[in-house]
C-alpha cells in the first residue's frame, strides 16, 4: 500500500505563489484595528445621490431580484450606450458591444482572460492600480511596466518617456492597459499623449484596454479623452467602466465593458463562467444613475476638487511633498522629509501612532523599492472626516 502521506503535493499554483493580498483593502483593516481615519482605500463615507438609491429600492420591491440576462439587463446596457455617444463619442450597439459586470474590476480580469493567451505580453504604466499585474499573470500573459515621473514642480504632471514606451512594443505585445484619470497618480492623459499610444498601437497591432472608472472626477479644467473615441481605436479598444466612483456606490459591483463584437463574444463567455452575472435591482439602479443630467457630473467634480484642496495643505503643513492631482480622488505624496526606513515603516506608524490609515506607494510598483519614498491618500471623504484627519497629523509635527 502505498504511504499517501509520505510526499504531500504541490497544491497552489505557480501562478498566485508570489501574490500578495491587496494592500489597500489590509489598510483599510489596519484603519479598523486601530480607530484610525481611513484614507487608505478610494470609498466615499458620503451617501449616493438619493435617486439611485430609490431607484433600487423599487427594483428590489418589484421583484427584479432574479438573474438578469447574463451580459446585463437591457434597460442597462442601453443607457451605457447613450452615455457613451453623448459624452465620448463612442457608438456601442448595446447588444453586440456591451457586457455588464461584476464591477470595473470583473470587467478587467474578463478582458484579459478573453484575449491574452501564454507568452503573450501587456504593457502597463507605473505607479498602477494594484490588480492589473495580477490581472495580466492571471491571464497567462507577462506584464511590462513603463514609469510615470512624477512632477517636478507644483503645477507640472506626472509624465512617460516616449522612447521607454516604444521600447516595450513589439510583436508579443497583445495589449496596453491605460487608467485615465489614473489611481494613484490623478494623472488624465492629455490628447496628444492618447494619439501617441494610438499611434504605436495601430503599427504594432496592439489592443487598447482603458480603465476610465474616474473619468467625471476632474480638475483645473482637464478634459478626458476615451481612446475608443479617436481615428483608427473604436475597432481596437476595451473601454472599462462602471458606478462605484461617479455614484458612490463602491459596494454595489456593477462595471462594465465597451469593446468590438468579436471581443464582446469572449468576454460575455468568460464573465458567464466567472460570475453569471451582476445584482439584478442594482443594474436597474444603474440606468436611472446614467440619465442624471449633466448637472450633477459638473457638480461631482466641483465638490472633489473642493475636497482636494481641502485636503493637500494640510498634508503639506506636516512635511508632505504633494503632487496635485489633475484627477480621481487620491493625491501622491513624497515622504523623504520624515525620517523612515521606507514607505512601509511609515504607514504603519502613521495607522497605529498618528490615527491615519494611508496606502504605501510601493503597492503601485513592480519594484516596491520605486515606490518606497511615496504615500497615496484618498479623499473621497466628509469634510469633517478630513479636519478629523488633519488634526491627527499634525501630530507628526512633534
Amino acid at each position: 500500500m502505498a504511504d499517501v502521506a509520505a510526499q504531500p503535493k504541490h497544491f497552489l499554483s505557480g501562478r498566485v505563489e508570489h501574490f500578495t493580498e491587496s494592500v489597500i483593502r489590509e489598510m483599510t483593516r489596519q484603519a479598523m484595528l486601530h480607530g484610525a481615519v481611513n484614507l487608505a482605500q478610494g470609498f466615499p463615507d458620503f451617501p449616493a445621490p438619493a435617486e439611485i438609491k430609490q431607484a433600487a429600492q423599487d427594483a428590489v420591491a418589484s421583484d427584479i431580484n432574479q438573474y438578469a440576462i447574463t451580459w446585463g439587463a437591457k434597460s442597462l446596457r442601453e443607457a451605457i450606450a447613450r452615455k457613451a455617444k453623448d459624452w465620448q463619442g463612442i457608438s456601442a450597439d448595446p447588444e453586440k458591444n456591451i457586457t455588464v459586470c461584476c464591477g470595473s474590476t470583473e470587467a478587467m480580469i474578463s478582458t484579459l482572460l478573453a484575449v491574452c493567451n501564454p507568452g503573450d505580453e501587456v504593457v502597463i504604466f507605473e505607479p498602477f492600480y494594484e490588480n492589473y499585474g495580477p490581472d495580466s499573470i492571471l491571464s497567462g500573459a507577462k506584464p511590462r511596466f513603463v514609469k510615470l515621473r512624477p512632477p517636478t514642480s507644483a503645477e507640472a504632471g506626472w509624465t512617460f518617456d516616449e522612447r521607454e514606451l516604444r521600447a516595450v512594443f513589439h510583436n508579443h505585445t497583445k495589449a496596453i492597459i491605460l487608467n485615465t484619470p489614473n489611481n494613484p497618480t490623478g494623472k488624465v492623459f492629455t490628447r496628444e499623449e492618447l494619439e501617441l499610444i494610438r499611434d504605436l498601437c495601430v503599427e504594432f497591432n496592439v489592443l487598447a484596454i482603458t480603465d476610465e472608472i474616474y473619468e467625471h472626477i476632474i480638475y483645473d479644467g482637464a478634459q478626458h479623452v476615451s481612446i475608443a473615441s479617436l481615428n483608427g481605436m473604436q475597432d481596437r479598444t476595451v473601454t472599462i467602466n462602471g458606478l462605484s466612483k461617479t455614484y458612490s456606490v463602491t459596494g454595489w459591483r456593477v462595471g462594465w465593458t465597451i469593446a468590438p463584437s468579436n471581443i464582446t463574444d469572449a468576454i460575455r463567455k468568460v464573465h458567464d463562467f466567472l460570475t453569471v452575472g451582476a445584482p439584478a435591482p442594482l443594474q436597474e439602479a444603474g440606468a436611472a444613475a446614467l440619465d442624471l443630467p449633466d448637472s450633477y457630473y459638473q457638480k461631482l467634480a466641483e465638490n472633489y476638487c473642493t475636497r482636494r484642496d481641502h485636503l493637500i495643505p494640510a498634508l503639506a503643513e506636516v512635511g508632505f511633498r504633494c503632487f496635485k492631482p489633475g484627477g480621481a480622488y487620491y493625491v501622491m505624496t513624497d515622504i523623504s522629509g520624515f525620517e523612515f526606513a521606507d514607505d512601509l515603516a511609515f504607514t504603519q506608524h502613521l495607522v497605529k501612532d498618528i490615527g491615519v490609515a494611508a496606502v504605501p506607494g510601493s503597492s503601485f510598483y513592480n519594484d516596491p523599492r520605486d515606490g518606497a519614498r511615496q504615500v497615496r491618500f484618498a479623499f473621497c471623504k466628509r469634510d469633517q472626516t478630513l479636519d478629523e484627519a488633519a488634526r491627527r497629523l499634525r501630530k507628526l509635527r512633534k
